[in-house]
């Protein structure tokens, strides 16, 4: 029998609101102060939670990636306590770029905005 997309997303709804109640409530790390989880992607057997993440301070990013890294482990058990799963899935954490690339984008439009303003001026 296949499991319901439903209940899969419900799943990654609860653990992206809870790991980011735990980076703000249960850490004491100080690289993690402004890193907040975007998103979250499960696989189909449930094993694996990518947690995609961005920081407010982009120059702290290396920083935050090493903490992240270094308490996956802490938060998979403290998400153990609090999720009603048999198995808590393995968290991995990924740096999410869509913000930047949003950006990138924007800039780009913003541009060719500007030079096409020009060039109508001339």
């Amino acid at each position: 029998m296949q499991k319901s997309p439903f209940k899969k997303e419900k799943l990654q709804d609860q653990i992206l609101a809870e790991i980011n109640r735990i980076l703000r409530t249960e850490t004491s790390d100080q690289r993690l102060r402004f890193v907040s989880a975007t998103k979250v992607e499960v696989n189909k057997d449930y094993s694996v939670a990518k947690v995609f993440w961005d920081t407010f301070d982009s120059t702290k990013r290396g920083d935050a990636k090493v903490a992240l890294t270094k308490s996956a482990g802490r938060i998979r058990s403290i998400l153990a306590g609090i999720l009603t799963l048999r198995k808590v899935p393995a968290i991995t954490f990924e740096y999410d770029n869509r913000f930047e690339a949003e950006q990138h984008i924007t800039d780009i439009l913003e541009a060719e905005k500007n030079k096409q303003k020009t060039s109508d001026e001339e």
